[in-house]
């Protein structure tokens, strides 16, 4: 922000963490105890006005007015599962959109994040990687999503809360965009942020073995990690990072990443999508119990949902739940996913179907009706 000048683009605040906040007050000539009183505001009350920020100054507030802005994605289109799961489709811009579901249970409310838009791992289950990568989210892109579903949820942070637990599991591979995906964990986890614990942040990732050894000393947030396969020839076809980052190397930086975090039931969570006849057979049942039996761990076994132009069918439930059962017999905690949401593809990996169609659609309507009231 050195060098900011009138003509300048504001800042966006939402896409500055405490520390980043500081600085920005500190070119303003104010105290850094103003980034405490603004993200209170902004965080705990959902207050995006700066006159209403009624303990700031006047001053204070003109240059705010003047400098920076408190701005989110625009709502496009919002759907509500029969089971109460939600969907919201954000544009980001003229172009590009994304899609963020909040989950409700009854002793929580998960809202399911995303990082990018589309995403470039190309796993093979996975709408998301059907559709290619445009671009990574900005922080302010990112927390912008969970202000945003607080303010539709009717949520007012400490008085009534809504969201619970966040999740990086929505479009896109989070450590891909390292360098934005953590000033958005900082706010999540900051007391004068959203205030969530360790355990209720949670990151997903397909296996960016170099970023995740660098958040492990950076960040300390829950990990999951989207498996898929207990060898590296199968989990080439399913998960393709696994040919520059494979099996082995990745289990060595889930030790790394656990033996770095400092509280207490450390664990880490693999994704298991269950493919009728492709990774859910009992030799591989054996194979991923042998895989992380000296890991502290759980199995998230997770039916697969289908998208349009997918050859994979869901394992028949009861193939799902004898894969379940001998991984118990081996001591390893496993749970197999409740589908949420699938009558809207708001499901684990239908996100995306046809986001970017739908955003075009919406910017060529609006043009269209502008044009027709000219």
């Amino acid at each position: 922000m050195t060098g900011m000048h009138e003509n300048a683009a504001k800042v966006n605040l939402l896409g500055l963490d405490r520390r980043a906040l500081e600085a920005f007050f500190a070119e303003l000539g104010e105290q850094p105890f103003r980034a405490r009183q603004l993200m209170q505001w902004i965080y705990h009350r959902g207050v995006a006005d700066f006159d209403a920020m009624t303990d700031l100054g006047k001053g204070l507030r003109a240059k705010l007015r003047e400098r920076a802005e408190v701005r989110v994605p625009e709502v496009s289109d919002e759907q509500l599962s029969d089971d109460g799961t939600r969907k919201w489709l954000l544009r980001m811009d003229a172009a590009n959109g994304i899609e963020t579901v909040f989950i409700p249970d009854a002793e929580r409310g998960t809202l399911c994040i995303s990082s990018q838009v589309g995403c470039a791992m190309d796993c093979s289950f996975c709408a998301t990687g059907k559709q290619g990568f445009n671009r990574n989210l900005t922080t302010a892109e990112i927390v912008g999503q969970v202000w945003i579903a607080n303010q539709r949820l009717g949520a007012i942070h400490g008085i009534e809360r809504a969201i619970t637990n966040i999740v990086f599991m929505g479009m896109g591979e989070p450590l891909a965009n390292y360098k934005n995906i953590l000033p958005a964990l900082h706010i999540f986890l900051d007391d004068f942020g959203y205030g969530l614990s360790k355990r209720r942040v949670t990151l997903s990732t397909s296996g960016l073995v170099p970023n995740l050894l660098k958040l492990a000393g950076e960040c300390d947030v829950a990990l999951a990690v989207s498996l898929h396969a207990p060898n590296d020839a199968l989990r080439d076809v399913l998960v393709p990072i696994n040919k520059v980052h494979p099996i082995a190397e990745l289990m060595d930086a889930c030790r790394h990443y656990m033996a770095n975090q400092d509280h207490s039931h450390v664990h880490v969570t693999f994704e298991y999508v269950m493919l009728d006849g492709v990774n859910d057979g009992p030799e591989l049942a054996r194979q991923l119990a042998d895989l992380v039996k000296d890991i502290p761990c759980k199995v998230n076994l997770i039916p697969f949902n289908p998208f349009p132009g997918t050859h994979y069918r869901r394992s028949p439930q009861d193939v799902i739940d004898r894969f379940a059962d001998y991984l118990w017999r081996r001591g390893i905690v496993t749970i197999t996913r409740r589908t949420r949401g699938d009558d809207i593809d708001a499901a684990c990996g239908q996100l995306a179907g046809q986001v970017q169609d739908r955003i075009r659609r919406q910017e060529r309507q609006g043009r269209d009706h502008m044009e027709a009231r000219v």
